[in-house]
C-alpha cells in the first residue's frame, strides 16, 4: 500500500484532478485500483489527499486515463513530488499540532508570500522579544518550554530569507498593528527599527494602511496568500480564526482574495511612505 500522508494542499490537489481524469475517462475505481495492484479504498484515500500517490502508480494511472498531455502530466509529476518531500521541521514533528505543519509546509515551499495582518506584525517579520510577547500572551496556559519552543520555530521559520533563492514577500499592515504596544514601547520600537531594516532587501515589500485612510478593502479579517511556481500552479489561502486556521484552494474564494488583496494594497502608502511612518512612529516611541 502507499504511505499515509497528511493532507497537505498539493496531495489534494493532486487528489481532485486524479478524481476528475478517473471520471472522464469513465473509469472506475475498482479498474483504477487493479492497475496499481490496490484496492478501491486505496484510490479513495488518493483521490481525497489522504495517500501519498508514488511516482511509479501516478504513471500507471495516467496511461490508464488516456493523460496525453504533456504539460499537464508534468505538472501532476511536480505536485506528487512536490507533496512527498521532507520538510525542515521534520525533527520537530512530534511537538507540532497536524494544523500547523500544513502551515509550515506551505510557507516553506511558495515563491511568493503577501499577508494581511490588521492587528499583529507578521509573524515571518517580528523581532524575538516581539514573539515572546505574542506567544506568552496567547499561550499562557502553556508550559514555558513549551512557550519557548515556538518562540524558537518562529525563529526558525524566518530563515527562508535566508535562502539562495528567497520568496517575495509582501507584507500589508494597518497601522494600529504598529501602535499596539505588545511587550511595551521597548519591545514596539525594536520591531519597528527591525522592519525598517528588512523593507531594504529586494524580495521585500512592506505597506501601511495609515488612519488616514478612511475607506479601504474590508476583509473582515488577517489573511495569508501563498503562491508556487510553474508546472505547479497553486495557490492556497489561509485565513485565521480564534483555534485554527482555514485553508482555501478553489479557484473562487482564492480570487476574491486575491481581488481583496489588490485593493488593500491601492489602499496603502507606498513602500518609501510606509517605511518613513514606521521609523517615525519609532521615533515617537523612543522619545517615551
Amino acid at each position: 500500500m502507499g504511505q499515509p500522508a497528511r493532507r497537505t494542499a498539493r496531495r489534494r490537489r493532486l487528489g481532485a484532478e486524479l478524481k476528475a481524469l478517473r471520471e472522464a475517462a469513465k473509469i472506475t475505481s475498482e479498474e483504477a485500483a487493479r492497475a496499481i495492484h490496490g484496492d478501491r479504498t486505496k484510490i479513495s484515500r488518493q483521490e481525497t489527499g489522504r495517500h501519498r500517490v508514488m511516482r511509479l502508480e501516478l504513471d500507471v494511472l495516467l496511461d490508464l486515463y488516456q493523460v496525453e498531455d504533456e504539460k499537464l502530466r508534468e505538472w501532476l509529476i511536480a505536485l506528487a513530488a512536490e507533496g512527498g518531500k521532507r520538510s525542515w521541521w521534520r525533527q520537530h514533528s512530534d511537538k507540532i499540532p497536524p494544523g500547523f505543519k500544513e502551515l509550515l509546509t506551505l510557507e516553506s515551499d511558495a515563491e511568493r508570500i503577501a499577508v494581511f495582518q490588521s492587528q499583529l506584525i507578521p509573524g515571518l517579520l517580528q523581532t524575538r522579544d516581539y514573539a515572546t510577547a505574542i506567544i506568552n500572551g496567547h499561550s499562557a496556559h502553556l508550559a514555558d518550554d513549551k512557550r519557548e519552543f515556538y518562540v524558537n520555530l518562529r525563529m526558525e521559520r524566518q530563515e527562508i530569507f535566508q535562502r539562495a533563492v528567497p520568496p517575495q514577500y509582501l507584507a500589508i499592515i494597518q497601522e494600529g498593528a504598529l501602535r499596539q504596544e505588545i511587550g511595551g514601547p521597548k519591545v514596539l520600537t525594536e520591531q519597528l527599527r527591525h522592519l525598517v531594516a528588512l523593507s531594504r532587501a529586494p524580495e521585500m515589500t512592506i505597506q501601511v494602511i495609515p488612519f488616514s485612510q478612511g475607506v479601504f478593502t474590508a476583509t473582515r479579517g488577517s489573511f495569508v496568500l501563498y503562491s508556487y511556481p510553474d508546472p505547479l500552479d497553486l495557490d492556497v489561502v489561509q485565513v485565521e480564526y480564534l483555534d485554527g486556521a482555514l485553508y482555501l484552494e478553489e479557484d473562487e474564494p482564492v480570487t476574491r482574495y486575491k481581488q481583496a488583496l489588490d485593493g488593500l494594497r491601492a489602499s496603502a502608502l507606498s513602500s518609501r511612505q510606509s517605511v518613513e511612518l514606521i521609523s517615525s512612529i519609532a521615533d515617537e516611541l523612543g522619545h517615551k
